[in-house]
């Protein structure tokens, strides 16, 4: 049995074809944000608290609404048929047995209405790109209501494509032959759009699409605290703090590291979302001490997927599930709200 997601990913880089395991652990440039994100967990210590008498862990939380068993999201990745033939749909599965939230990708591999008939009772919410065609993005929007998701997750980190080398090596610029990205069909038959990134789009496509849409609406990829003072402004309903897995602009700081500054930035208003280097239960906790409402996993519900399919993912939720109420049993802490930023402190 695999007890760890080091080890999920030792079986799916096994599993996949060398260019699709390239394609999902690399990053932008050098790399050296994808390895900062995970090394910042590293270096930030647990002290714990004895004799609290706390009893076992609650650690359910409530986001836009919807109230989740564990505050650990399936961040939005792309391309999951090339993890398992299932795909999306398998990873919908598992976050519904989990009692969890998936964000489904504009990138996916299957659409979002098939993902939300394969998993009837998930929660779904679906990741956008807004696109220069607004048209167009309003159709994908309209998509996305109807398939029953219940907020928006919009990127705003990706004005051009990162540069990511491990795929200018492979030559890996397009899925193979009987994929696509599902949610750019334009018409029910129509070839696939590619996604474009735009560095037109600005804080008047989010006031755009705001009044397009009655859904909640999060931004991913803030990582300036300004930028999230400036969000507040335009109506959003949660950040979602991200360097987009060291994938857009390498040299960004980890993550985790920049998330204290953006939760002060917005002073409780707003919901704080994190993601990028979570391995383990106790990463887990560190991110929520430091105020975040909860996290998203990419990367290891990618390796789940291609370990085991549905399995597979059901099991790595499994085991952050467990770790995280296995350290708050050690840090003497009876839920998640009393967790508090001196429970961490840099080693």
């Amino acid at each position: 049995m695999l007890t760890s997601i080091r080890e999920f990913e030792a079986v799916a880089r096994d599993r996949l074809d060398p260019v699709h395991y390239d394609y999902f652990a690399g990053g932008a440039g050098d790399e050296v944000t994808v390895k900062a994100n995970e090394a910042a967990f590293a270096r930030l210590a647990l002290l714990p608290r004895v004799l609290c008498g706390a009893g076992s862990p609650r650690i359910g939380v409530t986001l836009l609404g919807s109230r989740v068993a564990m505050p650990v999201l399936v961040a939005p990745t792309a391309f999951h048929r090339l993890a398992d033939p299932e795909g999306e749909k398998a990873t919908a599965r598992a976050a519904a047995a989990a009692q969890t939230i998936m964000i489904v990708s504009m990138a996916a591999t299957v659409a979002v209405e098939d993902v939300a008939a394969a998993a009837p009772g998930a929660t779904l919410w679906f990741q956008l790109y807004i696109q220069p065609d607004m048209a167009f993005t309003e159709a994908i929007v309209r998509r996305a209501e109807a398939a029953g998701c219940t907020a928006l997750v919009v990127t705003v980190d990706s004005p051009a494509h990162g540069r990511r080398y491990r795929d200018v090596r492979h030559g890996f610029d397009d899925l193979p032959d009987g994929l696509c990205c599902e949610n750019m069909r334009d018409g029910d038959h129509e070839q696939a759009r590619p996604i474009v990134m735009s560095p037109a789009i600005s804080w008047e496509h989010v006031d755009l699409l705001r009044r397009m849409t009655r859904l909640p609406i999060v931004l991913k990829g803030v990582t300036h605290p300004a930028d999230a003072r400036l969000a507040l402004d335009h109506g959003v309903s949660a950040l979602y703090v991200s360097n987009h897995g060291g994938r857009q602009l390498d040299t960004v700081p980890a993550a985790v590291d920049l998330l204290p500054e953006i939760v002060a930035a917005v002073g409780g208003a707003v919901p704080v979302l994190v993601d990028g280097g979570i391995r383990r239960g106790t990463d887990v906790v560190k991110a929520l001490a430091l105020g975040a409402s909860a996290v998203a996993v990419g990367r290891p519900v990618v390796w789940g997927l291609a370990a085991g399919g549905e399995c597979g993912v059901a099991r790595v939720l499994g085991l952050l599930r467990d770790e995280i109420e296995h350290t708050l049993t050690l840090c003497g802490l009876a839920s998640l709200g009393d967790l508090e930023p001196g429970l961490v402190r840099p080693c």
